[in-house]
């Protein structure tokens, strides 16, 4: 390369401007040392007026740069090493050293630095050797080497690096590249304190977060709340008891949010459970005082209408309705809470549904749940007048088969699966909800959460997350995850602002790629909150 005598300094200075500098006829400053390709300089030499891009080698020292800036090396592209020691940078900014497309070696050391953009390093495809040591670095930005192909030697070694999630995406590169890394121990949290960063197992690291935050509010109260798949559109129907009506939203993909669709008048409904059979959509709206009917909508572009009354006689307080499958049909079961009614498990005969069992006749049930153990249909019912009984299905009918111990007082009761166990989430109102483990021939206690004045304790699993919610007419609701390493239910938010107001019922959709949760209210409006994924570790 030419230009003999040559030595390029760039400094930047006062309000951030790049300066070059040659020193006139061959000279050098004071304060560096030059050569025919090189210089060497310390601290701030006079500024000259003209410079020439010809350097092969340069090293900084204490020169009283604080930033280094984006094209900061631009006037100077045939550098094959850059070397910068004992010097205060606030932040190297992105592509601080674009245009050095022939720089080999890059050496960052024994400096005070306080951040590095994620980008610095962009367009160094020639760079072999990096190192970053003694830096005072506590994290690095994720992505910093992505690009860097050409790289054997990494030496981050003597920098206070934290061992948090910030440092999960190194620990997954080293493995990935051709080169030796150099990494040093962590300087914190303590429990990781003086480990080296090579002997860290990124599956330990727990990096991935969830967040509910309130999205929307259906302006009417509501005791439940179910989604259904119609037409390959996602819907949700909510059973208003004080508007008098099954309430059908679906989402408007022009405003973004979710309105209503079509409304089913249902004075004192308690639960709007909907049904999908090919074309045909089918809700039974489960009434007070022997009202339930079911409403039916032939095929699509057509409004439901209703076509038969449920039951009178046996459906007198209804509390819950659930759907069920046995021996290939549709079912109902409605839990009626009367002494004069009875729980009655409705089947499909024809066009409707027709009443096919009595069960569990003068226990006040207030909870039905559908669910399968040992590969066949059960039932559980939960009464105010005793503890909750399992049924299994057998010759085409309900038999009892056993009861819950040690569950009392329990209100209502939902089940999940998880690592091939089923777990359940008994709801009571006063002392503690639970949540049992099925052991083969009964459910056994595994965990107790503190939840006076809960009517609702319900397991969703929405994306890859296990979750409960508890909701409280006391205070604010509790969304719990199962953490599967210890096979226990554990906090995670409270949901709100705004607060729910007796919460009774929870479900969740997706739609448009993104995830809801709808949580309705017996006291207040139902309110909708949107699910949000967060990686700790960008």
């Amino acid at each position: 390369m030419g230009g003999a005598g040559v030595v390029l300094l760039l400094l930047l200075a006062g309000a951030g401007a790049r300066v070059a500098w040659r020193p006139p006829k061959g000279k050098c400053p004071p304060s560096c040392s030059c050569s025919k390709d090189s210089a060497l300089c310390e601290g701030s030499p006079d500024l000259p007026e003209s410079f020439s891009p010809t350097l092969l080698s340069l090293s900084l020292v204490r020169t009283g740069i604080t930033q280094l800036k984006a094209g900061s090396f631009l006037r100077v592209p045939t550098l094959h090493l850059l070397l910068f020691t004992s010097n205060s940078f606030s932040v190297i900014e992105d592509d601080a050293f674009a245009g050095l497309s022939h720089l080999q070696y890059l050496f960052i050391e024994d400096n005070d630095i306080g951040s590095i953009s994620k980008n610095a390093l962009r367009g160094l495809r020639s760079l072999t050797h990096l190192s970053l040591a003694s830096n005072n670095l506590e994290t690095l930005p994720r992505f910093l080497f992505r690009g860097l192909e050409t790289l054997t030697h990494v030496d981050l070694r003597g920098n206070p690096i934290q061992c948090d999630c910030r440092v999960l995406w190194l620990l997954q590169w080293m493995p990935t590249v051709n080169a030796s890394v150099g990494t040093g121990a962590c300087a914190g949290p303590t429990a990781l304190a003086h480990m080296q960063l090579r002997h860290l197992d990124p599956k330990t690291f727990k990096c991935r977060a969830i967040e509910l935050s309130w999205f929307q509010t259906v302006g009417e109260a509501a005791l439940g709340v179910e989604s259904f798949s119609y037409q390959g559109e996602p819907h949700i129907i909510l059973a208003q008891p004080f508007a008098g009506r099954c309430l059908i939203l679906t989402w408007d993909y022009s405003l973004q949010r979710f309105r209503p669709e079509e409304e089913l008048s249902a004075p004192s409904v308690v639960s709007c459970k909907p049904l999908v059979l090919g074309p045909s959509l089918f809700v039974l709206a489960a009434r007070l005082w022997g009202g339930s009917q079911l409403w039916a909508r032939p095929g699509p572009g057509l409004r439901l209408a209703p076509t038969q009354a449920l039951a009178p006689r046996r459906l007198l307080r209804p509390n819950d309705a659930e759907l069920l499958w046995l021996d290939g049909q549709p079912c109902f079961v409605v839990a009626d809470a009367s002494k004069a009614g009875s729980t009655t498990l409705l089947c499909r005969d024809g066009p409707g549904f027709y009443p096919h069992q009595s069960l569990h006749a003068w226990h006040r049930d207030t909870d039905a749940e559908a669910l399968e153990l040992d590969g066949r249909p059960h039932l559980l019912l939960a009464s105010a007048s005793q503890r909750p009984v399992l049924f299994h299905w057998l010759g085409g009918r309900f038999e009892r088969r056993t009861d819950i111990p040690e569950a009392e007082d329990v209100y209502a009761t939902r089940h999940f699966q998880a690592g091939g166990d089923v777990f359940l989430c008994l709801t009571r109102y006063i002392g503690d909800s639970m949540v049992m483990r099925w052991d083969g021939s009964m459910f056994r206690l595994l965990q107790r959460l503190p939840s006076r004045g809960a009517h609702v304790f319900q397991p969703l699993l929405i994306a890859r997350d296990q979750l409960a919610i508890l909701g409280s007419d006391f205070a604010f609701s509790q969304v719990l995850r199962l953490e599967p390493d210890k096979g226990l239910l554990e906090p995670l938010q409270e949901l709100g602002p705004p607060a729910l107001v007796a919460p009774r019922a929870f479900a969740h959709i997706t739609v448009a790629g993104r995830r809801f949760l709808f949580a309705a209210c017996f006291k207040g409006p139902t309110q909708i909150y949107q699910h949000h994924e967060l990686d700790l570790s960008a």
